[in-house]
């Protein structure tokens, strides 16, 4: 039994002893077996933080140590585009006679990204560059320390430069890293002071205009003034590019391809420039007649609107700003006491003076205020109202409205106006009514910048701006184009021209056709602006007064016209002294009018004594055989 028992628990000792020696084996197992496989992570990771160290630690010795080496490999070879400028458009008359053209040019520009990096150098480049170009040295190192080291954009340091300048430039070339030679063009104009105002003219782009146009270089041309200045996106074009590989010098190395440049369009004005050339001689010869040096004219065709020519005088060379102006040569413009800068035929504002009774009398036959056959007495030359008095020029007889457009009688054009005795008058309102509808007060439209409007009272604006009410005196002087009525030369011819046709009112334009560069032309259509507002039987008695004014009145010195003319002359006031403003108005032929002009002579007396011999001279060439 013992025997039994202990060999039974010999048998549970061992199977225990067995589990035990089992048990403590699977433990230390696993107690063995766990490090090692965390070690193995450990290493993948010791590994991977390595690998990102010693990357790092080549990165920064690249861009610390070896950065300069790098950089300048990198320069050694780049991809540079360069720009090739579009031609301008040419700018032609009528007839198809140039009036704007290019002429080749060079500048010297600056590409700051190939500058020397260090100051010392950039000075010692600067001076070497002034030396060449003829400029100031700090000027130069001015120029070119201001600028954006990285930027490879170029700038221009100096324009229109020499032909050995720039050989100079081309020579030294490897010497001279950043600097460029640009070819490029400027404008030539012709007969520069003829047609200045109206071409206006073109120069270097300014800052601020580089920033309010978008896509331009700072080393471009843009529109100044004038037609230039109006249809730049027309003349413009689009710039090509050149893709080149360069080396540090920036000298091609290799061609990548090229994007060849759209030339811009050629425009085609309605200016006659053989008339534009008549009026300004014929008004240069009346100015050595008087005291004046200040004049202005305009002509247009009454049947489309188109303006045949726009002279203002004194004028300027308008070469002188393509060129590139010297300081001595602007100030000489801009301190002259008649300022030849002013365009007087769009933004001079002047008394018209009894240029417009003709509108006058318009709105007082269709206002019923008097009828064709209204005849008022000439009260032998004044006025009176109460203690004031207004006078005529001269005494006139009892005149019905012809006689009184054609004798210009202001004592008729008082009474309509403001009213005398049993005519009750228009009044300042109905006045302005039908002057805005002649176009007087607003701009007129024209594809010109800087127009001015003119200006029209009424009641309410003198109580207002002045602080005091509308008086029957202050109705009898605007009534004659005197007072606070203001008109451009513009707006008188493009009124005349809407008498002429007989109620229709254009937008005056000086662009005729656009022709593009890929051969399409776009023609500029005639645009309406109002038509009809005054009837046709009474256009036809305003329109008779003016015939009359040829054919009996103050202006027959036109009556041996080859042709039938019709007008009003116009002598206004201005200034506190007895300085008048000489006006006339005209169109011709009477029957068919082709053209309507506006003559004025700033301080030029009567409109009889100077702007009517300027028209007659004017028309006996355009209908004797423009010899």
């Amino acid at each position: 039994m013992f025997q039994k028992y202990f060999k039974e628990r010999r048998i549970r000792k061992g199977m225990e002893i067995e589990d035990a020696i089992m048990t403590v084996t699977e433990k230390e197992k696993a107690i063995i077996e766990t490090p090692f496989e965390r070690k193995g992570l450990a290493i993948v990771w010791y590994a991977v933080l390595l690998f990102i160290i010693i990357l790092f630690a080549r990165v920064a010795y690249l861009d610390m140590v070896e950065g300069k080496y790098y950089a300048g490999v990198s320069r050694d070879n780049r991809i540079r585009k360069i720009i090739i400028k579009a031609p301008r458009g040419n700018i032609l008359d009528k007839f198809g006679k140039i009036l704007a053209k290019n002429v080749p040019s060079i500048d010297a520009v600056i590409v700051p990204d190939y500058l020397p990096d260090g100051d010392d150098q950039r000075k010692e480049l600067a001076d070497t560059v002034a030396g060449i170009l003829e400029m100031n040295p700090g000027n130069v190192e001015a120029m070119i320390m201001s600028q954006d080291s990285h930027s490879a954009d170029p700038f221009l340091l100096k324009e229109n430069i020499t032909q050995d300048q720039s050989l100079i430039l081309a020579e030294k070339a490897k010497d001279l890293p950043g600097v460029f030679v640009d070819g490029t063009a400027i404008r030539s104009y012709e007969d520069s002071a003829i047609f200045s105002h109206l071409i206006g003219y073109d120069g270097k782009i300014t800052q601020k205009e580089a920033d309010d146009n978008p896509g331009y270089l700072t080393t471009d041309y843009i529109g100044k003034t004038g037609i230039e200045k109006s249809y730049e996106q027309d003349l413009r074009g689009v710039y090509g590019a050149q893709q080149v590989e360069v080396d540090s010098k920036g000298e091609a190395k290799k061609d990548l391809g090229m994007i060849l440049p759209q030339p811009g369009s050629n425009l085609v004005l309605n200016i006659d420039a053989d008339l534009q050339k008549k009026i300004y001689d014929s008004l240069s010869s009346i100015l050595e007649t008087t005291d004046t040096k200040t004049a202005a004219a305009v002509a247009i065709d009454p049947r489309t609107g188109g303006v045949l020519a726009m002279v203002s005088m004194p004028s300027f060379d308008n070469n002188m700003f393509a060129r590139g102006i010297t300081n001595d040569e602007y100030k000489n413009i801009i301190t002259d006491k008649d300022l030849p800068l002013l365009n007087r035929a769009t933004s001079g504002e002047y008394p018209p003076g009894s240029t417009i009774k003709p509108a006058v009398a318009a709105a007082a036959l269709l206002e019923g205020t008097i009828t064709p056959s209204t005849v008022i007495d000439g009260l032998g030359g004044r006025l009176y109202i109460g203690s004031f008095s207004f006078g005529d020029w001269k005494a006139h007889a009892p005149s019905d409205v012809r006689t009184a457009i054609a004798q210009s009688n202001d004592i008729f054009f008082y009474t309509v106006g403001g009213g005398y005795g049993p005519i009750e008058g228009l009044g300042m309102s109905r006045m302005k009514k039908y002057e805005n509808l002649f176009g007087f007060g607003s701009p007129t439209g024209i594809d010109f910048p800087n127009e001015s409007s003119g200006f029209i009272p009424d009641e309410d604006w003198k109580l207002q701006k002045i602080g005091e009410k509308w008086y029957i005196g202050d109705s009898y002087h605007c009534a004659i184009g005197q007072g606070f009525v203001t008109s451009t030369p513009l707006q008188l011819a493009n009124y005349t021209a809407a008498l002429a046709n007989g109620g229709t009112l254009y937008v005056p334009h000086i662009v005729n056709q656009i022709k593009k560069n890929d051969g399409t032309t776009k023609t500029v259509s005639p645009q309406v602006i109002r038509k009809d507002f005054i009837s046709p039987d009474i256009m036809k008695v305003v329109r008779e007064g003016m015939r009359q004014t040829i054919t009996d009145g103050t202006a027959q010195a036109l009556k041996d016209v080859p042709v039938a003319v019709a007008g009003k002359t116009g002598t206004a006031q201005f200034g506190t002294g007895d300085g008048t403003h000489a006006w006339f108005i005209s169109f011709a032929p009477y029957d068919n009018p082709e053209i309507a002009m506006v003559v004025l002579v700033e301080g030029g007396g009567e409109g009889h004594s100077s702007a009517v011999p300027v028209t007659k001279e004017v028309y006996d060439w355009y209908f004797g055989g423009r010899k």
